[in-house]
Formats: C-alpha cells, sequence, structure tokens
C-alpha cells in the first residue's frame, strides 16, 4: 500500500488538498487526514506537500514499432521505448501503423504492446494502418477488436492526403460500421482514428460517411486537426457538431507557433469549442516528413512523446488556462473517446496512475502506474528491457 499525503489533487477537476490510498494497483481512498494502521513494511507513506497530483497522461496515438520510411528505409524511424514514456509521464499508451504497412505489421504491433504493458505502462493498439482495404491481424476488423485483447479500435486511416488509399466515404462508412459492431460486442472504444492530410478535402470524406450512414460522428476521432489553419477552423466545426478533435503535439515546423497543440487549445475554448471535444496526441516515433509543392520528399523528422507533457505545461504556463483544461485533453478526454474506463481520472476504484508535479515549473517529481513506482523524487526507477536503468 501507499499513501500520498497532503498532496494538490487535480483528478482533473481541483479537489484541493487531499490524500490518495492505493492498493492492488488500484486507488482506494481519496480523502483528507487519511490514517492506516498497518505495517511499515506493507505500507509506505510519501509527504506530497507542496506537489501537485494528477492521472497520468494518455496518449492514444503512437508509432510503437517506429514508423516512416517516406526517405526510403534508411529513414525508418525507432520505435518507443519505455524510458521515454516515464519521463513524458505517459502511463497509457495506444500504438498504430501509418504510412507503412508492409514492414510495419499488425503481429510486431501487438507483440511490442504487450511488451510496454510487461514493462510497467499500459499499452494498447488500432487495427490497420493508412490504407484501405485495411490489413488486419485475424482478416477482420471486428474479429480483432473482439479478439484480441490489446486492439481497441481501427487506425490510423489516412484521408486528405497524397499517402493514403484515396477511399471513398462508402469504404470508410464500411470499416467504421465494422469497428463499432466490434467495440459493442467487446465493451471496447471501436473508434476508428483517422489521419487527415493537407488535401483539400479536410474532413469533407468523414461529414459524407456520417451523412449518408447511420453511423455516429463519435466513432471517427480525426487527428493532426493542427496541420493547417484551414484545417483547424474546419476542425472547430466539427466539434461543435459533436465530434471530438485532436490536436498532434509533434511538430517540425517552428515557423507556425499559431498551431500549437497548446495555443490551438486555447483558441478553440475561446470560439466555444467544448473541452470535453478535443484530444492530446503525440503521435511519437512517427515521421514528420516535410515534401515541397510537388510532393517531392525533401525532408524528416521524428515524433516524440515528450511534446505531449510539454504542450500540457505551456497550456497552463504560455496560454494562461486552468490545469484541468490543461489535463483534460491528455486525460479524461482520451479515456472517455477509447473507453478505456480505469483510465484518465484520479478516483476511487480506478487504476492508480498518478503523476507527482513540481507546480512551479510542472516537472515531474514522480510517476506511478497501476500503483507501481516508475519514477519517484525526481529519479527514473524503471526502464526498458535494453535500456540502461
Amino acid at each position: 500500500m501507499i499513501l500520498l499525503k497532503n498532496g494538490e489533487v487535480f483528478a482533473p477537476e481541483h479537489l484541493g488538498k487531499k490524500d490518495i490510498l492505493i492498493a492492488g494497483g488500484e486507488i482506494v481512498k481519496i480523502g483528507e487526514n487519511l490514517h492506516i494502521d498497518a505495517d511499515q513494511e506493507l505500507l509506505e507513506v510519501v509527504d506530497a506537500t507542496g506537489q501537485w497530483l494528477t492521472p497520468g497522461l494518455i496518449d492514444g496515438h503512437v508509432h510503437i514499432t517506429g514508423g516512416g520510411g517516406e526517405g526510403s528505409f534508411h529513414t525508418r524511424t525507432p520505435e518507443l521505448m519505455l524510458s521515454a514514456c516515464i519521463d513524458a509521464g505517459v502511463t497509457t499508451v495506444v500504438g498504430v501503423i501509418g504510412t507503412d504497412g508492409t514492414t510495419r505489421t499488425m503481429t510486431s504491433l501487438v507483440a511490442k504492446a504487450k511488451g510496454l504493458t510487461e514493462e510497467g505502462i499500459s499499452c494498447y493498439c488500432q487495427s490497420g494502418n493508412y490504407h484501405v482495404p485495411v490489413r488486419t491481424l485475424t482478416g477482420s476488423i471486428q474479429d480483432d477488436i473482439m479478439l484480441i485483447q490489446e486492439i481497441i479500435g481501427t487506425g490510423e486511416i489516412a484521408i486528405a492526403d497524397h499517402r493514403s488509399s484515396q477511399p471513398t466515404a462508402q469504404e470508410l462508412a464500411r470499416l467504421a460500421s465494422e469497428s463499432r459492431i466490434g467495440g459493442i460486442l467487446s465493451g471496447k472504444g471501436g473508434v476508428v482514428n483517422v489521419h487527415i492530410g493537407d488535401g483539400k478535402g479536410m474532413l469533407s470524406l468523414i461529414e459524407e460517411a456520417i451523412g449518408e450512414t447511420d453511423i455516429p460522428r463519435s466513432q471517427f476521432w480525426p487527428t493532426h486537426i493542427n496541420r493547417t489553419e484551414a484545417l483547424l477552423n474546419e476542425g472547430f466545426r466539427y466539434a461543435k457538431e459533436g465530434g471530438v478533435i485532436d490536436f498532434t503535439t509533434s511538430s517540425i515546423d517552428s515557423d507556425q507557433p499559431e498551431l500549437r497543440s497548446s495555443r490551438c487549445l486555447k483558441r478553440a475554448l475561446d470560439a466555444d469549442v467544448p473541452i470535453s471535444q478535443i484530444t492530446f496526441t503525440s503521435d511519437a516515433q512517427g515521421s514528420l516528413p516535410r515534401f515541397d509543392n510537388e510532393r517531392n520528399f525533401i525532408g524528416l523528422g521524428v515524433g516524440q512523446i515528450q511534446s505531449l507533457l510539454d504542450e500540457v505545461r505551456d497550456a497552463v504556463q504560455s496560454e494562461g488556462l486552468s490545469v484541468t483544461d490543461a489535463l483534460k485533453p491528455a486525460t479524461e478526454n482520451p479515456a472517455r473517446v477509447l473507453k478505456l474506463m480505469q483510465k484518465g481520472r484520479l478516483k476511487e476504484g480506478l487504476d492508480a496512475d498518478v503523476l507527482l508535479m513540481d507546480p512551479k515549473t510542472l516537472t515531474l517529481n514522480g510517476v506511478m502506474a497501476k500503483g507501481k513506482w516508475l519514477k519517484k523524487d525526481g529519479i527514473r526507477r524503471l526502464s526498458g528491457t535494453f535500456e540502461e536503468v
């Protein structure tokens, strides 16, 4: 058992100064002046006075096996390592495959998700990659979601992008239907994570699929909405009509500060977009290719999972948002979208994924996943199997 004493709790709503009792990997009790009569060998008491206690971050779009290759084989990006998650305060990850569905396979994706979970965090994944028809593990999206524990939805499916398979609205609707049924029958989210490129179509294919079928808007989760100014404004409209939009925190374009996720969050709230309709993901380990006006490859960057924490921090420090509003896009909101019911909040009965933050710098003093310390007193206690501790 672990008892966190006198921390300022953001659950993500502000609960004030509280104690949190953790046992069996879950939050057992949140209250004031908690006292437990237990043997010292069974109870660890941690003084969290002067620190913020928040939920662990959820990163719903990560290329855990690596991504890329737009600049040929030598540009395939490296896989995600556990230490990067810990240092970023990310305790839950959802893996995806992007452009390359040939050398990046579903078998490897599921195996990597299992490995990260065994190493100490919670890891899930999506079925498929950019292209339609979707390459699945079992031969069916519905079967993948129903029968494979780690698979919770579909994606990332690319539209409005010269690298996509140029799917029709009917094809997009059909895979969304199969993903939805798989989710309903297995108690999983079943959402379709949709990569939105810089093409002129923007969100029109999703709108067409929604308009011509009975599939609800909530079945689609478009990402990279902060790619361009035009797409951002289209995303605001989409969110006001009930959809959830995702801002990508990794970027190689420092010339567009107005499109940083923290800034876009502030702009969205100023435009009366409900905070519940916004998420952040890092696109970590994904390639961030640059193309010229004729779509020729000219350079490449790599997404960083640390960017998720950086943008949450900047939402508070640079944009002046409340801690609650800064946290929700990376905690409570993605947990709801993905139906990860044990995640995203500090609440009795939920998984003990907890961050201890310095309120002045918003740096991490502690990271706990499922009731176990991954970082404590500012020192990482655990690394990946083949990383140096």
